[in-house]
């Protein structure tokens, strides 16, 4: 019984991360592992790199190629000498059974790893939630359970991991809550939050490390990042994250796997382009 409740909290938490990062996955009609994908040989298109992303959600992707995880895919596929090629769709009701399910694209990025709905490759990078707050301001907060955060204002987007250690330290009422499933065509939940804290109408936002390190080194004045790594274990503040495939093709995953760790120093090097806090193996805070 724990480990099954264990199991649902972990699928509750990977759901929120994917909503707040690259991907938000919601299955309609059919379980997805009932695709009749096992019964199928590998269906992958090797004279291109073809990518199942939204067409708005930076720092991920967009439909300009400006994301880091654009970059990737062009780094990716120029190691296979191949063009790229996206197969564009809102990450919202249907994404998965419309992109990666429908064949019509062989890669998603940006997917927690050990995410059930996908086979994940290794991972290409560990990140965290991080607290944001105005450089100017010395707010020295590097944990959750600090007593300084019981007089301040807390940006907070709703449903993801943080909220419930939020909830834990009766923090609640100091919360301006910010919308977890949005359309990102329109809104960037991420980014009005700091911008809020760029204007003094929040003290302390508390983000995806990714989102938080992009969005900063865009504000004025400058904003702190700090990544949440010193948590309780079991807190889920930092996850790993990998690219999925259908759940049969294992050769494409590990032809993958091979290509990830040969252009490892190339993909950290956008990533940390892009401000996105980075972690060791044992969590700790790469430079």
């Amino acid at each position: 019984m724990w480990t099954s409740r264990r199991k649902q909290r972990r699928g509750t938490i990977l759901a929120s991360v994917l909503r707040s990062s690259a991907v938000t996955i919601f299955i309609a009609g059919l379980p997805f592992g009932s695709m009749a994908w096992g019964q199928t040989i590998e269906a992958v298109d090797r004279t291109a790199l073809r990518i199942c992303a939204d067409p708005h959600n930076l720092p991920f992707s967009n439909d300009k190629g400006e994301g880091f995880e654009n970059k990737i895919a062009e780094l990716l596929a120029s190691e296979m000498k191949v063009p790229v090629h996206y197969t564009f769709y809102p990450q919202s009701i249907g994404f998965l059974r419309n992109t990666l399910a429908a064949r019509r694209c062989d890669l998603v990025m940006g997917m927690p790893s050990g995410n059930d709905l996908v086979l994940s490759t290794n991972p290409y990078y560990r990140s965290a939630y991080a607290i944001v707050s105005r450089a100017d301001r010395n707010i020295n907060i590097d944990r959750l359970d600090d007593p300084s955060l019981k007089t301040m204002h807390i940006g907070l987007i709703a449903g993801t991991p943080p909220a419930t250690l939020i909830s834990d330290q009766g923090l609640l009422e100091n919360v301006r809550p910010y919308p977890l499933v949005v359309d990102t065509r329109y809104d960037a939940p991420g980014k009005q939050m700091l911008d809020d804290i760029a204007k003094g109408e929040i003290d302390v936002g508390i983000l995806w490390g990714p989102i938080a390190g992009y969005f900063a080194k865009q504000q004025n004045p400058p904003l702190k990042v700090v990544p949440l790594v010193h948590e309780r274990p079991g807190s889920f503040m930092d996850f790993w994250i990998s690219m999925g495939v259908r759940t049969n093709e294992t050769q494409w995953k590990h032809d993958l796997n091979e290509l990830i760790q040969r252009k490892r120093p190339e993909i950290e090097a956008i990533l940390k382009d892009f401000g996105v806090p980075l972690l060791g193996s044992n969590g700790e805070l790469l430079q």
